[in-house]
């Protein structure tokens, strides 16, 4: 095994990984930050007698960890990148001949074993900080495994990170052996500071940095979520950080190459740094002269959601294994220390490991991707968590709708053509589909701003991002036209004959279900997949009464567009006319309490105009109706006679049973359009409905045979001893009462039933100026003792009336005693 200058922790498990991987085909190493696995690994590997001069891949998961990891190594063999050494990313890859072990972005490794599955030529396939669990590692890894059983028994895989469920992957891996480096290059002190819900993250960081670089020597790495938060802590710590050896570099994967570079290199001498980084800087990298590590505990990852079709951002707590992670970065060249922005307590909360990508990613690029390995089940490769059934079947979808795949999910001639540019397929359809109008270019450059994020800056305007793209004379901004140029010729082959203009047309190609209209208040907008968007009332789209939308961030109630372009009503006719509908629509103004027929015209959830039309006399019209005056129940003309029926069906319901309708608001308003609509026929709105219409309509519910025992049961009036016919009042919370003057009710010996006898009247006897002076359920008892207390307080009172001592023999009256009695 080759020897080394310096000494590190991983070394230690070297000859037991070597020895291993001499005799099985798949191993797994898991060791802590620190430890020097990404870099050691594959040069102590090299020279083993398998490898047999073949290549080592090793893969990372993002560019700036590839680009640090094949410095470290070229450094330690005394050579350049692309010497024993290579890179190989999307943009600026350095191999040559001599190269033995290219590093590899995970996205490019993909590609590759599409292009070459039997991966000639090469020995062994290293995939590192695989617990980050991207969707390009699951995918390269379960492709490699496939490989590897089919055709290349030879191949070695060794999965490597430094928090990772091992046993698990082992088992994946075909029961491979876990080798474990337990040391750690330096310890880390970690400090919980706690966390303000009512400050904002940023505010509480910069008071953290403050506090650390007056606390602590040496330099600081700061994790915070995105680019925005990590803009604004840098512009509170250039107010504050007075000590002018102290620089503050951001650090995030828009970012230049020289400006990365600067914040990953060494501090001059007699300087400190401040690097304040996205995730980016979690694993495989080491930040010369770090020895403090602030985490805000937080990260920006992206959310898809099957249902919609859309990719969100979504700011989330870290897992355990990423503060794991981020604490260690503090103590790989010395002791270090570690600020948490949280309770000691809240750290058993947080989820063990990352969610992995698969599980919550837009899974399009990944079946085009297992159809053009010959796969149309893609549950059939070994994943580690297997792609979730709903977002399979989104994906098959948009690619059947792109035409990539057929029906029985294989993939198409266009779906290879697809696959030609290393885009996303909506992209790539953007690209391809533009060429038939001669604007692949335009395609292409507004997909590399798209795909390399920071080109042409973060204004939300793709239009002008493009534009500072085309100006950009870095390096970067000019690798990137180069790729777009290759991107450009693949999609000039096309001849689509689609007719787009702008930008925001060309987007539409790729993200139709995004395209969107203004509503209510400046900058809120409405996509055609029904999901609200909303732009700061400022930005210079906020205006635009159409716009196309590439990303969002937040969740439903707070998504802000994050990149978007102008589109006109005309270029969406042109882009997406097919798929307008156009029909007539009969609406319930809730507002005017009648309907409104329009013809309109409609794309998704997006009404793109509209024209009033005469509401049809139809009885789907009478149905609509019906149906939107079921919210305004009490508006109805419900006369007095009609509100006594309906308490009185009501009451019997209560007394006997269901055999009664349900006439209650509830069980009108659910069942408005069998009992109400057939009665609109050819009206239009509540001012059409009279009390005789609606009288009509309402009766219709009581069966015939119940129409003749709700007359005897629950009659309307009462005819008491001096014939007078009193109304029953059927709508008290009591039950039916009888207000009558008590001298009507003279000579009564029994009190007043309805409903066969079952049920008592609630008698209100009344004065003879019609005020209550009794209630009673029992008119015999009342008379037997109550009425001597009442004679005597009323007959003062009323000396005109007669109050008999014996009420059961006096007759009953209407009137007054006669004069001169």
């Amino acid at each position: 095994m080759r020897a080394f200058d310096s000494a590190l922790p991983i070394d230690v498990v070297l000859a037991d990984l070597a020895a291993s991987l001499a005799s099985r085909p798949n191993a797994v190493l898991v060791a802590p930050p620190g430890a020097g696995k990404t870099t050691r690994v594959p040069l102590a590997l090299l020279d083993e007698p398998w490898v047999k001069g073949g290549k080592l891949i090793l893969l990372e998961p993002r560019r700036l960890a590839a680009r640090a990891a094949a410095d470290r190594m070229a450094r330690t063999l005394g050579e350049a990148v692309g010497e024993t050494v290579g890179l190989r990313v999307r943009l600026g890859s350095k191999i040559s001949r001599r190269t033995r072990i290219e590093v590899v972005t995970e996205g490019v490794f993909a590609r590759m074993i599409l292009d070459d599955p039997s991966l000639d030529g090469v020995a062994a396939v290293l995939f590192d900080e695989f617990h980050e669990r991207s969707l390009d590692a699951d995918l390269g890894l379960a492709l490699a495994l496939d490989a590897q059983g089919g055709l290349r028994e030879d191949l070695r895989l060794l999965v490597m990170s430094a928090t990772l469920d091992g046993a698990r992957v082992a088992r994946l891996l075909g029961d491979a052996p876990v080798i474990e480096s337990e040391g750690r290059a330096y310890p880390v002190e970690t400090r919980y500071l706690g966390r303000d819900p009512n400050r904002r993250i940023e505010e509480q960081v910069a008071d953290a940095t403050t506090r650390a670089l007056k606390a602590e020597p040496g330099s600081i790495l700061v994790f915070l979520p995105g680019q925005g938060e990590i803009r604004r802590v840098e512009t509170a710590l250039r107010e504050r950080v007075t000590d002018p050896a102290v620089d503050i570099a951001p650090l995030y994967g828009a970012l230049d190459r020289g400006e990365q570079d600067l914040a990953v290199g060494p501090a001059k001498p007699g300087r400190r740094k401040v690097v304040l980084a996205t995730s980016i800087a979690e694993t495989s990298l080491t930040i010369e002269g770090v020895r403090v590590v602030i985490d805000s505990g937080l990260a920006r990852v992206p959310v898809y959601e099957p249902s919609i079709g859309l990719t969100r951002l979504e700011t989330v707590r870290v897992s355990r294994a990423a503060a794991d992670q981020r604490r260690g970065r503090a103590g790989r060249t010395e002791p270090g220390v570690c600020y948490r922005l949280w309770e000691e307590a809240a750290t058993g909360a947080l989820e063990a490991y990352a969610r992995p990508e698969i599980l919550s990613a837009d899974l399009a690029p990944l079946i085009l991707d297992c159809a053009a390995w010959g796969v149309t089940d893609p549950t059939t490769l070994a994943f580690l968590d297997p792609p979730p059934g709903p977002a399979v079947k989104e994906a098959r979808a948009l690619l059947q709708q792109l035409h990539a795949l057929d029906p029985d999910g294989r993939i198409t001639e266009t779906g290879r053509r697809l696959r030609e540019l290393p885009l996303p397929p909506r992209l790539a359809r953007m690209v391809l589909a533009a060429g038939g109008s001669g604007q692949a270019r335009d395609a292409a450059d507004l997909a590399a701003v798209l795909v390399e994020r920071g080109l042409g800056g973060d204004v939300t305007d793709l239009t002008e991002r493009v534009e500072r793209f085309r100006r950009d004379r870095s390096k970067r901004a000019e690798d990137m036209r180069r790729m777009a140029d290759g991107w450009a010729k693949t999609g000039a082959k096309s001849n689509s004959g689609e007719d787009v203009r702008s930008l925001g047309a060309l987007l539409t190609l790729a993200y139709p279900d995004r395209l969107a209209k203004a509503r209510g208040k400046a900058g809120e907008y409405l996509m055609a997949n029904g999901r609200g968007a909303a732009l700061e009332p400022h930005d210079r789209l906020a205006k635009e009464p159409y716009l196309a939308i590439a990303e969002i961030s937040g969740g439903a109630a707070a998504a802000r567009i994050l990149a978007a372009a102008p589109i006109s009503a005309e270029e969406i006719d042109a882009v997406v006319g097919e798929d307008i509908e156009q029909r007539e629509e009969i609406v319930f103004d809730r507002q005017a309490r009648a309907l409104r027929n329009r013809a309109v015209r409609r794309y998704g959830a997006l009404t793109l105009n509209e024209r009033p039309l005469p509401v049809p006399a139809t009885e789907e019209a009478a149905r609509i109706l019906a149906a939107g005056l079921a919210s305004v129940l009490s508006a109805l003309p419900f006369s007095k006679a009609l509100t006594q029926w309906r308490e009185r069906v009501m009451f019997l319901r209560h007394a006997e049973g269901d055999e009664w309708p349900d006439l209650s608001d509830e069980a009108l308003a659910a069942s408005v359009e069998e009992w109400l609509a057939p009665h609109l026929v050819g009206r239009t709105g509540l001012s059409d409905i009279g009390p005789d219409a609606l009288s009509e309509a309402m009766r219709s519910l009581l069966p015939w045979n119940l129409q003749r025992r709700l007359d005897a049961e629950a009659p309307t009036h009462l005819e008491v001893p001096t014939g007078s016919q009193i109304p029953i009042d059927y709508g008290t919370e009591e039950g039916p009462v009888l207000a009558v003057r008590v001298q009507e009710l003279f000579g009564l010996d029994k009190h007043p039933v309805i409903a066969g006898g079952r049920v008592p009247l609630i008698l209100h006897l009344l004065s003879p100026a019609q005020r209550p002076i009794q209630i009673t359920r029992d008119l015999p008892g009342f008379w037997r003792g109550s009425w001597a207390a009442v004679r005597a307080d009323m007959r003062g009172q009323y000396p005109k009336h007669p109050w008999p001592e014996d009420p059961l023999t006096a007759p009953p009256t209407r009137r007054a005693k006669p004069r001169g009695t």
